[in-house]
Order: structure tokens, then sequence, then C-alpha cells
């Protein structure tokens, strides 16, 4: 909940708290039953002050800022790390491309799984594909904000993320963090690789001072 983001104001850490406990009942239990959209927007709606939402942080031009209900990145962000584990189809997601905005500091998923939405038009959607109903919880603790999707039936199949050839890449005057952001599915019984699918490619601007021994020579 309130995380080390290079010189981000800790008031703003704060306020992020307070706008995820007022965004995460509004979506937690939703059912994503078969052939249905879940809309993190249509769920969430618009995070205006009048709502009780506090100025947070936003990202907005390749750089930090602040705004009204800022943190809602963060929110998506879990979302979208659990889908990544599951047969639901993203529809619509967004990501702050071109960025590397802040060092890593006990970073545990990879560089490149993250969102960005903007109300009412950046949305973050998912489409239910299969023939069972899936479940988003969602909660908050003095320290986390955690989550869960659960399912009817437990899946065959399971989900890995992963990142390759991860690196920092000078050019010219600029940093960049390069690699590929790939997800493999196995059967559960056999262990048998199903499919290896590139997620994404990296290319990240460093906008952060980082060490030279960091940087591939």
């Amino acid at each position: 909940m309130r995380r080390r983001l290079g010189n981000v104001r800790q008031d703003l850490q704060e306020n992020k708290v307070i706008n995820l406990n007022l965004a995460v009942p509004k979506v937690s239990g939703i059912l994503v039953r078969p052939g249905e959209v879940f809309s993190f927007w249509k769920l969430v709606g618009n995070c205006s002050e009048k709502k009780g939402y506090k100025m947070g942080l936003t990202i907005s031009l390749g750089r930090a800022s602040e705004g009204i209900g800022g943190g809602m990145c963060q929110f998506t962000n879990l979302i979208h790390w659990m889908a990544l584990h599951t047969p639901l189809t993203i529809t619509e997601h967004h990501h702050h491309d071109g960025f590397d905005l802040f060092p890593d500091f006990g970073r545990q998923v990879p560089f490149g799984t993250g969102t960005s939405v903007f109300y009412n038009h950046i949305d973050y959607r998912l489409k239910n594909d299969t023939e069972q109903t899936f479940q988003l919880i969602v909660y908050t603790t003095e320290e986390y904000l955690c989550g869960e999707i659960r399912a009817e039936k437990e899946l065959s199949v399971k989900y890995h993320v992963f990142v390759k050839d991860e690196r920092f890449i000078r050019e010219g005057e600029n940093i960049y963090r390069i690699g590929k952001v790939f997800r493999k599915c196995n059967d559960k019984k056999t262990g048998k690789l199903l499919s290896e699918q590139l997620l994404k490619e990296n290319y990240a601007k460093v906008m952060y001072e980082i060490s030279e021994e960091k940087i591939e020579k």
C-alpha cells in the first residue's frame, strides 16, 4: 500500500491508501460469467473529490504527477497480474509504455506487466470466453493490497509469467531497460508445456539515476 517510489511524497502514498480503500469494495465479489466483460471504470466510476477521493500519485507524459483519485493504476496492476494467470481474455490493456519511472525496490513481478487507466476513456477490461464463472476478490490490509480470482472448477492448467533477456543498455545519452515478458501454460497433471506466448517487448527509457555497473557494456 505504501511503496518506495523514488522521491514520491509520502502524503501522496497515504492518500493513495484512502483512494484504494474507497475503490476496492466496488470491485470485490464481482462475478464474471461466461460471455461477460469486466470493466474497471464501469464498476469504480469517477474517482471524484466529492466521493472522498484524495490527491494521489498519477503518471502524466512519462512523469510522476498527482491528481484526484491517484493510485488506481496499482489496483489495475493487481487485477492484470491475476488475470494473466487465468484463461480470461484481456480485451483492453494500456501500459506506461516507453518509460521506466522508478528504481526497483523489492520488485516481485516482471517490469512491463503494469497498467495505465484514466477515467473514463482508458479502461482495463477482461472478457470471459470460458464456460465457467470467475469471481474477483480484492481487499486491503494495513500493508498490502490483496486479491484472488476464483473459478467454479479447478483449472487443468497453470500459468507462469516471466521475463527473459532483461538488461539496461546505453544509447547516446540515455539508458533503456529492455527485455521480453512471456507467459507459459503447463498441464497440471503431466507438467507438459502447452504454450509459451510473448506478452510484451520492453524498451523503456530509464528516468532515474542508475549505477554504471548495472548498464551493459
